[in-house]
């Protein structure tokens, strides 16, 4: 297996968001923690479905990344966008595998008016994609399962007939 060049391949996701640069991208048993989402969120559908989402609701003209700390198997990607009138500052906390597959993807984003902007229109864009077209152009069926774990990190299967929500 061909070991990816993980943050290229990322910045080149966000430059051309689709489903197969994110499958490719991503490890089966890949980690999600959102930042409105209180428990981990578990595996590759799910996981791809909320950074579709994310991408849809952030990643407008005036995104960027502003920042990058690089680790041989880590990175942290501060970003910024302006959201109606409202600029959103994050962070990805990005970690993969010897492979260069993302194994855990943590995002975190301040101030407080921008967590409640981005929650909003994501919830909308997640109700959206929650259509069968929606669904079907993440390559998703519902109902699906995924796993989340607990505090002490043990996983437990959920279905989530309605896009994981």
């Amino acid at each position: 297996m061909a070991t990816i060049d993980t943050i290229a391949a990322w910045h080149d996701f966000v430059r051309h968001p689709g489903a197969d640069g994110l499958d490719a991208l991503l490890s089966d048993d890949v980690v999600f923690h959102s930042p409105i989402v209180h428990t981990p969120q578990v595996g590759k559908p799910v996981t791809t479905m909320y950074i579709t989402a994310a991408l849809r609701v952030l990643a407008n003209d005036t995104f960027h990344y502003v920042r990058e700390v690089i680790a041989p198997r880590d990175a942290a990607l501060e970003f910024q966008a302006e959201i109606d009138g409202i600029v959103v500052n994050g962070i990805d906390l990005i970690r993969w595998n010897d492979a260069g597959r993302i194994v855990d993807f943590k995002v975190m984003l301040r101030p407080l008016k921008a967590v409640n902007l981005v929650h909003a229109q994501m919830r909308a864009m997640l109700e959206s994609m929650r259509e069968p077209q929606g669904t079907e152009e993440l390559g998703m069926t519902a109902p699906y399962t995924t796993r989340r774990l607990d505090r002490r990190g043990h996983g437990t299967a959920a279905q989530h007939p309605q896009c994981g929500a």
